[in-house]
Formats: structure tokens, C-alpha cells, sequence
């Protein structure tokens, strides 16, 4: 029988022996008797506190004004959350950072062939939406660490501007060098899209929202329903983040005031030509001008017009200048000291600054925090105590480049390697589903978390309704089978694009990323009616969801601070490395045959005899078959992970009665000090190829996806990029890292079986 197969069977019997438990009867994992039931109690009581009302009034407040970085009302906001924390008893400080955060001082954006159009780069102010007219404090429509550039060009549109297109317009005879790029959003982070472009020679990139993506086609639109209107923008970030987020002159260390700086000149993550994003509206008429081949079918946006290639007769000027300042950041931090391990810190947070008024992003996570706070300081005050240190953390500088979180992770990063347990993410909320992304070694525990909480509007628990979900959206048989007999649903990898990832991806620290959503639209992202008006009336409006988030992440807050063992699993795991395994495997396999099927094509004429000869088709290249990669270190490896977590699973089963731990304090000492070193063994100093910021060798964000991740990314990417010479060294970094997890977790079995 595999290791994988005997890894299923030991954990469904270990769901089947406490099946006809009630959930919320069951002892909790990693705690003895007398200590989950305390838990349990202390939970239900934490769950009581949080009010939809106080959250709704905290968002009032905090999407006031526009608060991005370096504005008036964004330190305001943040020594007014100071204020409350301090009035709630807690103790709290705001922690500075200076970082460099470019602002516009010039944006141009003008068909000047075959007719005459200014963009106007404006989104109106709606007399029914307050906050929209709010125009001296807005941050005008751009995106920020663009590169400088006064450039006028051909346009030519690339789809999604992804490398995948630039390919199909390779074949189509069509080169963007010394061209102006139009790419709808979509597809990718918009940061990739300047990128690829730049490296296909083009000279600028525009990034408009296409109404097929975000915007009529998906509903109503603002004020009349949720969705982007016609002059609705998108603002955001095209710093090469894949290379390291955080302040661009600082990479690597914390911005404080006496942090040696890069000079702007060197400064790698700033795009290499001016981008700039704008409405559907202002996009229309430079397609429209557009004439060339008609796009292929899957590249056809909603408006009303054929959509064509160009390059030309559409030629556009493109200018963008920034202002270069340094600006100040606000983190603000809040600290309840452990009773028993103060030195095992568990972490949250969720940003506070936006790109405008940010009632949904990031406020609607901002507020549950804040209630989450209250509620442990109301527990505090009737005498809970935390057994570790908990640390809420509302990051400042967010939105351009994970800049808080990753300043403040970089200057405590030795002391985080030491004694971070976890970290808890939240980024927004909305109303819908519960959305479940992490370290895989805290699957099973956020499962027994989100079976305690109840879903507001459906009455079932958060967990069944997750579960029923993934039976109705199963694409196969083997998946609705798994949805309904897996004791854990699985949950999602995380790369990046909010700020767990200075912690998971640099720091090697097990974290999870929560929030609600799936049944709000989200056409006002990053724009001016992204605010009050537009959350209570198109998404969480009675906030119900928002007091849901307070009690899922708050008791997963407690849960792992209070617990005796720290209720890290690694069968699910090891479960999950087996399946990235198969992954990898078959990614080299479909590439051969695709190889081998093309070349075939080739040597037979099929793209010659099949092409039209009214139009521009150049034939792939005849490549080289992609050789055998010898994955055995990684198989060896994921089998000794899964013998070790068989093996831990065991150890931790006799050491508990009737669903409880009895095992000795002095073992649990030197256990826990184990585990906290598990997530950093699969992480290595060296960091990724090209890209040595990104130190964990299971996750990280695609060099070129920006936030999608890539699991075992190092091979995966080799893979993808046909550099097989590092595919191969890759997957034996992989392996060394996961062969470090599987001796860990051994040594902390053994120490189980000793404490007995």
C-alpha cells in the first residue's frame, strides 16, 4: 500500500472514532480535559461579545475620508484606533516606518491618430454616494511605482497581457516592440501586465476594466447595483512584487529612519515603461481605433465593438510622472502578554489604509479585528488570561506594496524566527462563504474552528455550509466523494497579495488567511465608491458576516493560544505535498507531449496547410523534447514526511484519552519548542532562484502571476520556464527541506511517545 494511501485511512479513523461526537461536545485537539473545557467556555463566551452595530459604526468613521499612505485622515485613523484599544484597556502603540510612496503629478493619456481623444482619467462624484465628491483628499487614478515616461506609440491589445498572449501574438505575426500595450484586468495581478510587456519591447501599457470582467455584463452597476461603472477605476500597485514587496529602498531590513537606503536609480521592483490604469469609458475609443486582425474569440471583451489587434492606425500618448517622496507609515500594535509561554507569540492583523474612502478594502476586515480586540479585553477584564502572547497588528501601507507588515516583519524578524507560532490574515470582508487559505500543518485545526461558528444567515455552521458548497461545485465524482467523506476541507495555498507575506513566505511562520465573500460583487475595488454608501447597501449591510469573521478569527486567536500542544497536524500535510508531487509529475509529462505533438505538426505541414492565407500565421518552433527529471529525492522525501506525520499521529493518539491530552508538562515543553520550528525547516536561507527574498520552498507567488501561488515554486517554475538544469538542483533543495520537516516531526513524536 503507498504512504499516501495508509496516511487516509489512519485519518479516517481517526475521524470515525469521533463521529458520533457532537462537534461542539468534542474535546478539543492539543488540550487536556480540564483545559478544553475551560476553552470551550471561554470561546462561547468570546463569541457572544462582538457587535454587527459597533462594526458598522467603526466603518463610519475610519471610511470617513480617503486615508491612503502619507494622508492626514490615515495617521488620524490610526491614533484614533490607538485611542480605542488604550479606552478598551489594552496595550497598544503605533510603530513608524518611512518608506517611498510615488504620487502623480502628471497623467496623459491621448489618442492622437487616426482622431483626437483625451482621456479623462476621472471618476465622477454621485450625488446619491456622499463620500464620492471628496476630490482635494482622493488619490487621482494611477498606479503606483510606475515608471516616469513621456511616450507616444502604436497601440496594440494584448488580452490580459500575460505571457501566454504574447505568445499566441508571436504566432499571429504581431510584435508590440516600440509599442503602447492596452490589457484588460483580469487573469493576473496587474503588475505582471507592465512587466511582460516591457519585456517584449513595448514602450507603455494602459490597463483598462473590460464590462465582461467587472462591470455590466456581471450585474448592475454603481449606484444601481454593486458592479463597476463605465468611469469606474481600478487603482493599484505594478511594483514587481514577486521580487520582494515592501519598501522598494529598503529590501530585506525594516525602513526605520536609520535604515541604509538604495538609491531610486537601483531600485529593481519599479516597472520599466509608464502604466497607467483607466474606466472602460475612456478605453472604448482607443479600441474602437484600433484596425488589424479581429482578436481571437476567448481575447473579446463586452464592449460594443469588434475588438481588433492593431498594431495602428490607433496611435497614443502616454505620459506619467510621479512625485518620489518618502512617506511616513502607522502600524498600529497591540499586545495581551501570556500567562504561561509569553515567549509563543500568536499574531494578527489586517491593514487599515486604502486606496480612497476602502470601506470594503480593508475596513470591513478592520472593523472585525477592532471588535476582536474589544471582546478580549472585555475576557481579560472577567478574568481569561492567554497562555502565549497574542499581538494584533493594523498594518499600515497596504495597498502599494504590503509596506507595513513587511517593514515591521523585516525589523522583528530574529525575534519572530524565535518565538511566532502564527499568523492570522484578514484583508476585507463581504457576505457569503468562508474562505480558508495556509500552511497546510493548520488545516485540520481552522476546520475545528469553522465547525464552532455559526453562519448568520443559513444557521448551519460556517464548515457544513463550505462543505455543501464544494459538493455543488464538485467537477468530478472523486471530488464530491472527497467533499463529502474528507474529515477536513482542503484549504487553499497561499502566494501573496496581502500582508501574510512577510511571514509565510519570508519568515517561514504557519499562517492562514480568513475573510467571508462570494455573494457581493466587487466592482467598486480600488476605486472612489468603494466606501460607506456602496458596503451598506451592496454587501454585508447588516454586518452580520463582519461579527462572523470576528468570532472565526478571534477564536482561532484563542484557540491557538490557549491550547497545551500547539495543534499543528502534518498528515494533511503530508497528504497535500503528495498531491503537489503528482502535480509537478504530470506538469513535465503534458509538456513532452505537447512537444512531441507540436514538433509532429510541424514535420507534418499541419500549420502551413491550415492557416489563412489572407491573414499572418507563423508556425511554432520546432523544440527540444523536455528531458527526464529525476524526481525521486522529492518521492523519497514526501514518503519520509508521510512515515514521520503516520507516526506523530500515533504517538499523539496514545497520549490521548477520550479525545483529551494527558501528557506530561515537561514533554509538552520540549514538543512545543519543536513544532515551532516546523514551518521554518521548509524554508531555505538561499531563498528561491532570482528571487532570494521568497525563502519558503512549498509556497510563494509566481514570478509571473503576483498573487496566484506556486507550490514547491523553485521546480515548478523551472519547469514552466524550461530551465531544466535548475529544475533538477531545485527539486533537491525541496527535498532537504521537506526531509528536515520529516526528522522534526519524528524527533517530536519520539518525544510524545517518551511523556506517555
Amino acid at each position: 500500500m503507498r504512504a499516501g494511501a495508509r496516511l487516509s485511512l489512519l485519518v479516517l479513523s481517526c475521524f470515525l472514532l469521533l463521529a458520533t461526537i457532537p462537534d461542539h461536545e468534542q474535546p478539543l485537539g492539543g488540550y487536556s480535559a480540564v483545559s478544553s473545557r475551560s476553552e470551550r467556555d471561554w470561546e462561547v463566551k468570546f463569541r457572544a461579545i462582538p457587535e454587527p452595530q459597533n462594526q458598522r459604526d467603526y466603518m463610519q468613521r475610519l471610511a470617513a475620508r480617503p486615508h491612503h499612505v502619507g494622508s492626514p485622515y490615515d495617521k488620524d485613523n490610526a491614533e484614533w484606533m490607538l485611542a480605542k484599544f488604550k479606552e478598551w484597556g489594552l496595550e497598544a502603540s503605533i510603530e513608524s516606518f518611512d518608506v517611498l510612496f510615488p504620487t502623480p503629478k502628471a497623467r496623459v493619456v491621448e489618442l492622437v491618430e487616426p482622431t483626437k481623444f483625451t482621456a479623462k482619467l476621472q471618476e465622477p462624484a454621485l450625488a446619491i454616494d456622499p463620500t464620492s465628491n471628496q476630490q482635494a483628499e482622493q488619490l487621482p487614478t494611477y498606479n503606483a511605482y510606475s515608471g516616469d515616461g513621456d511616450v507616444t506609440a502604436p497601440l496594440v491589445y494584448v488580452n490580459y497581457g500575460i505571457p501566454a498572449d504574447y505568445d499566441k501574438l508571436e504566432r499571429m505575426g504581431i510584435s508590440v516592440k516600440g509599442a503602447i500595450v492596452i490589457a484588460r484586468y483580469g487573469n493576473s495581478w496587474r503588475g505582471i501586465k507592465p512587466k511582460v510587456a516591457a519585456e517584449h519591447g513595448a514602450i507603455g501599457c494602459l490597463i483598462y476594466s473590460d464590462p465582461a470582467d467587472d462591470g455590466y455584463v456581471q450585474g448592475d452597476t454603481f449606484p444601481n447595483g454593486g458592479w463597476r461603472p463605465r468611469d469606474g477605476v481600478q487603482r493599484g500597485s505594478v511594483m514587481d512584487m514577486p521580487l520582494y514587496p515592501g519598501d522598494p529602498l529598503t529590501p530585506g531590513v525594516g525602513a526605520t529612519k536609520d535604515a541604509k537606503r538604495l538609491a531610486l536609480k537601483d531600485v529593481k521592483t519599479i516597472t520599466k515603461v509608464p502604466v497607467l490604469p483607466i474606466s472602460y469609458a475612456d478605453a472604448q475609443p482607443l479600441l474602437a481605433a484600433l484596425k488589424g486582425d479581429v482578436v481571437p474569440e476567448g481575447w473579446r471583451g463586452s464592449l460594443p465593438q469588434t475588438y481588433h489587434l492593431g498594431p495602428g492606425p490607433a496611435k497614443v500618448h502616454l505620459k506619467v510622472q510621479s512625485n518620489w517622496d518618502i512617506k511616513p507609515l502607522y502600524d498600529v500594535i497591540v499586545k495581551i502578554p501570556g500567562s504561561n509561554n509569553p515567549d509563543e507569540w500568536i499574531v494578527r492583523g489586517n491593514h487599515h489604509d486604502a486606496w480612497v474612502n476602502g470601506a470594503e478594502d480593508p475596513i470591513s476586515g478592520t472593523v472585525s479585528l477592532m471588535e476582536e480586540a474589544r471582546a478580549f479585553a472585555a475576557l481579560l477584564k472577567q478574568g481569561w488570561k492567554p497562555k502565549r502572547t497574542i499581538i494584533y497588528c493594523v498594518w499600515d501601507g497596504e495597498e502599494p506594496a504590503l509596506l507595513g507588515s513587511t517593514e515591521w516583519g523585516e525589523s522583528h524578524a530574529d525575534e519572530l524566527r524565535r518565538h511566532a507560532v502564527a499568523y492570522i490574515n484578514s484583508d476585507g470582508n463581504g457576505r457569503g462563504y468562508l474562505s480558508m487559505g495556509g500552511s497546510h500543518t493548520l488545516e485540520r485545526f481552522i476546520n475545528g474552528v469553522a465547525k464552532d461558528v455559526e453562519d448568520p444567515e443559513k444557521k448551519i455552521t460556517v464548515w457544513k455550509r463550505d462543505q455543501l458548497k464544494a459538493i455543488a461545485d464538485a467537477k468530478t465524482p472523486e471530488d464530491r466523494k472527497e467533499a463529502r467523506e474528507r474529515s477536513d476541507l482542503r484549504i487553499e495555498a497561499l502566494g501573496s497579495g496581502s500582508d501574510w507575506t512577510v511571514f509565510l513566505d519570508h519568515l517561514g511562520i504557519a499562517s492562514l488567511d480568513l475573510g467571508y465573500g462570494d455573494e457581493d460583487g466587487g466592482g467598486i475595488y480600488h476605486s472612489i465608491y468603494d466606501d460607506f454608501y456602496w458596503y451598506t447597501h451592496f454587501s454585508d449591510t447588516d454586518f452580520s458576516y463582519g461579527r462572523a469573521l470576528s468570532q472565526t478569527a478571534g477564536t482561532t486567536v484563542m484557540r491557538l493560544a490557549d491550547s497545551d500542544l500547539l495543534p499543528y497536524e502534518f498528515t494533511g500535510l503530508a497528504d497535500t505535498i503528495h498531491r503537489y508531487l503528482d502535480e509537478l509529475e504530470k506538469l513535465l509529462k503534458t509538456k513532452q507531449d505537447e512537444v512531441i505533438e507540436r514538433n509532429k505538426e510541424i514535420e507534418e505541414g499541419v500549420f502551413a496547410a491550415t492557416s489563412d492565407p489572407k491573414k499572418t500565421s507563423v508556425p511554432p518552433p520546432v523544440e527540444e523534447v523536455p528531458p527526464h527529471l529525476n524526481f525521486a529525492p522529492l518521492q523519497n522525501s514526501s514518503d519520509a514526511l508521510t512515515h514521520s506525520a503516520e507516526r506523530y499521529q500515533k504517538a499523539l493518539e496514545k497520549v490521548t484519552k477520550n479525545g483529551a491530552l494527558e501528557v506530561s508538562q515537561a514533554s509538552l515543553q520540549v514538543v512545543n519548542s519543536q513544532l515551532l520550528e516546523s514551518e521554518r525547516k521548509l524554508t531555505s536561507t538561499e531563498g528561491l532562484p532570482r528571487r532570494p527574498w521568497f525563502q519558503h520552498l512549498i509556497y510563494a507567488p509566481g514570478a509571473y502571476t503576483g498573487y496566484g501561488v506556486k507550490t514547491i515554486p523553485g521546480v515548478r517554475e523551472a519547469i514552466e520556464q524550461k530551465k531544466w538544469k535548475e529544475a533538477d538542483e531545485q527539486i533537491v533543495q525541496a527535498a532537504k527541506a521537506l526531509q528536515d520537516e520529516a526528522t522534526l516531526v519524528d524527533s517530536a513524536a519520539q518525544e510524545l511517545e517518551k511523556g506517555q
